[in-house]
């Protein structure tokens, strides 16, 4: 009986050449799926951490004031177990206010994420393109014209802020809309609307021009449930319809030509995801007026927090939260720091303070632009 022959040496090479790739392409989706893994492992703990600096810093806000509470006694007003002279300071005077700025800064936060992952430009966000000045042209004609305030100056706002998005959008529109020609045109609309509000401020009487700049600086001063109900319910529909349009964004990041490439709806995605945005920015103005710059500065520090997440929606929301409550916190109790006279203000206008954080990052972004040769 004789043995069988042996397989030729170049059947023997192929075979282990293919044992080889076979090997090493296991490898490689081995090592991507690690990669994965660690990424939403560190995105997990970045949300999960800012969510409890969010909750340290709102307890501070409820126990700290002209009359400090003690922790226990927040929590007791928190599950409405206090007495009613605790509760009337933490539940009507401070918690509005306080809830007020988490909504309004997860609002500002998510715009500008959606804003600049789509259009795919850091300058793109409802401040710096216009839609906030909307909001602003149509707050002081209500206010100096038709003498409204309370929810139907917000609601006159909002309304504001989703004309200007319609004029920006049919303006840029050219068989299509691109990113740049979307910020461009809202750079112009944004700019000639400021002169409006600058040319009704001078036409004002002095108590009606005081009033509407201290809501253009953007301000919680005297937040209430009343105001908060609104803001809140605006949200509870608009998420769920940003996060069912951000299916989209992926694709829409990689650009138009790649994204018409693989199939996206481009045109389709991009005014669905556009539209939740300004609405974000129109009731989160409404609520507390054009807070300056956390819209514009919220998703950049999210995604260095958590590189690689693409447009990083929910720790950008929560990003925003968390910069509004320290601004808002700051503004109620820095000037306690200094000896001011007799009858002066005791508060600062929370825009004040988001600015003071947000333009040397500007500054920052447009010589660090300029310096990579994108500047012009």
């Amino acid at each position: 009986m004789t043995a069988p022959a042996a397989p030729p040496a170049r059947d023997r090479t192929d075979g282990a050449g293919r044992a080889g790739a076979t090997d090493d392409a296991r490898a490689a989706v081995h090592e991507v799926a690690r990669v994965r893994r660690a990424g939403r492992a560190r995105y997990l703990l970045v949300c999960v951490v800012l969510a409890v600096a969010t909750v340290a810093v709102l307890c501070a806000s409820l126990a700290y004031g002209d009359m400090a509470v003690p922790l226990s006694d927040v929590v007791a007003a928190l599950t409405r177990r206090a007495d009613p002279a605790t509760w009337f300071i933490v539940g009507e005077l401070r918690m509005p206010r306080a809830l007020m700025a988490i909504l309004v800064g997860v609002a500002f936060g998510l715009s500008g994420a959606v804003f600049q992952s789509v259009l795919r430009n850091p300058l793109a966000s409802p401040d710096v393109i216009g839609i906030s000045s909307g909001a602003s042209v149509a707050a002081v004609l209500a206010s100096s014209l038709f003498a409204v305030s309370g929810v139907l100056l917000s609601a006159f706002a909002l309304a504001g802020a989703v004309l200007t998005g319609l004029l920006i959008y049919a303006l840029a529109w050219r068989r299509g809309v691109t990113g740049a020609r979307l910020v461009l045109v809202g750079i112009g609309i944004g700019a000639g609307l400021s002169s409006v509000v600058s040319y009704l401020m001078t036409r004002s009487e002095v108590t009606e021009a005081q009033s509407a700049l201290l809501w253009l600086t953007g301000s919680l001063n005297g937040r209430s449930w009343d105001l908060l109900r609104p803001l809140a319910w605006s949200l509870v529909v608009v998420l769920p319809l940003l996060f069912l349009a951000a299916r989209q964004m992926p694709v829409l990041q990689l650009g138009d030509d790649t994204a018409a490439g693989l199939g996206g709806r481009t045109q389709r995605g991009r005014p669905a995801l556009l539209a939740c945005a300004v609405a974000l920015a129109g009731v989160a103005t409404a609520a507390a007026g054009p807070v300056g710059f956390v819209a514009f500065v919220s998703a950049p520090v999210a995604r260095r927090l958590a590189p690689g997440r693409g447009a990083s929606l929910v720790a950008s929301g929560l990003t925003g939260a968390l910069l509004v409550l320290v601004a808002d916190f700051a503004a109620q109790h820095v000037l306690d720091l200094v000896d001011l006279p007799a009858g002066s203000a005791g508060q600062l206008p929370v825009g004040i303070v988001t600015s003071v954080i947000g333009a040397p990052y500007l500054m920052w972004l447009l010589i660090r632009t300029n310096r990579a040769g994108r500047g012009g």
